[in-house]
């Protein structure tokens, strides 16, 4: 499967209004890195697209550059080369700083705040007073399952508990894109479960669009619309699924024949591309 057409001209120009673009372009990012003097390429050329109220999984081998993509989505690092679009407008790194919501692989909440002053963090980054901020992520505490626990510090809290509220901290400014870098991989299966449901839940209520990196397949098709899967380093587009699943998502669909049809799909996929490389 490919991607949308490229609705911009070689020079940025765009095709389309800022209403018709997808809210993620990358063009042919490149990213590089040095590891013991050595210069390596972590992304080769890679293109990919996220719609408006798309949620968009990536999968492929450590190594593939998947983390390294969603921090120059982030601003966070600079990419070589390529272009990114948000809304249809080409954006160097320095602004796309704050134009999304970033959750990354360790929950990173501060030891010395509370649940609610941690979930508040996003909105006090974003210019909102502390006081403010905290009493918008108070009333969300039942809504993200910390009911009674707003007042709690990290290390008394779950692994569960602990990724709902970097989740309460990622989802109150209403970013409209999100990046998710594996928000469960920590998790033992029976809460990565109830977790996954719970996100899928939270997508229908909130549509953002959302760009998740996860080394689950299975957490992929149920949590997403489409899946990519890149090759091994330096990392790009092997190969896309749509997957098969309506919305909104129940736990009883991974039984069903389009659930195990797109995890077989995409474990050849993976299989394949592990071939490729050797």
């Amino acid at each position: 499967m490919t991607s949308p057409a490229n609705p911009h001209a070689p020079d940025g120009t765009p095709y389309m209004s800022p209403a018709q673009a997808p809210r993620l372009e990358l063009i042919d990012i490149v990213s590089t890195y040095v590891e013991r003097g050595r210069r390596l390429t972590a992304l080769a050329g890679l293109s990919l697209q996220v719609g408006k109220a798309e949620f968009v999984a990536l999968v492929g081998p450590s190594g593939s550059g998947k983390s390294t993509l969603l921090d120059i989505v982030s601003g966070l690092l600079i990419e070589d080369s390529g272009t990114v679009f948000i809304d249809g407008e080409l954006t160097a790194a320095a602004q796309r700083l704050g134009k999304s919501a970033y959750m990354q692989q360790r929950d990173l909440l501060l030891p010395w705040r509370t649940t609610v002053s941690n979930a508040a963090l996003g909105l006090e980054a974003s210019g909102v007073p502390r006081a403010e901020a905290e009493q918008r992520a108070s009333a969300q505490l039942q809504r993200f399952g910390l009911n009674g626990f707003g007042g709690a510090y990290p290390a008394q809290l779950s692994g569960g508990m602990r990724q709902r509220a970097a989740f309460l901290r990622t989802i109150l400014p209403r970013k409209d894109l999100v990046l998710l870098d594996e928000p469960f991989g920590a998790l033992d299966a029976l809460t990565r479960a109830d977790l996954q449901m719970w996100l899928a839940g939270l997508w229908e209520q909130e549509r953002p669009s959302v760009l998740l990196v996860t080394h689950d397949v299975e957490e992929a098709i149920f949590l997403a619309d489409r899946v990519i899967v890149l090759t091994p380093r330096p990392g790009r587009v092997a190969f896309e699924l749509t997957v098969s699943l309506l919305r909104p998502r129940m736990r009883d669909m991974i039984a069903s024949p389009a659930f195990i049809q797109d995890r077989a799909t995409l474990l050849h996929a993976l299989g394949l591309v592990g071939h490729s490389s050797t």
